[in-house]
């Protein structure tokens, strides 16, 4: 897998997903009530959210050469202790 295609792709569907919270943070802001439609929704974007960083890590972590460990939670600790430079490096 390259990289850089999956940094793209993701990077897209980040910021699809964001522009959605953000229309639906707006609507709450405005003391109007999300349908359970646009809550579901909601929690859709969060998911994918979520996932789209827990791949990201993974990714990083393979491309530094890293092992990948298969827990999350252990992911984002081997991830935690890399250099930020690095990380940024790697992520764009």
């Amino acid at each position: 897998m390259r990289l850089d295609l999956y940094q793209s792709e993701t990077a897209a569907i980040a910021g699809a997903q964001t522009g959605l919270l953000d229309e639906a943070r707006g609507q709450l802001l405005q003391d109007l009530p999300l349908s359970r439609l646009e809550q579901n929704g909601v929690l859709h974007a969060l998911q994918l959210l979520v996932e789209n960083a827990i791949g990201k890590a993974k990714q990083i972590l393979k491309a530094s050469g890293e092992p990948v460990p298969v827990s999350e939670y252990d992911c984002f600790s081997a991830l935690s202790t890399k250099d930020s430079q690095l990380i940024s490096d790697l992520a764009s």
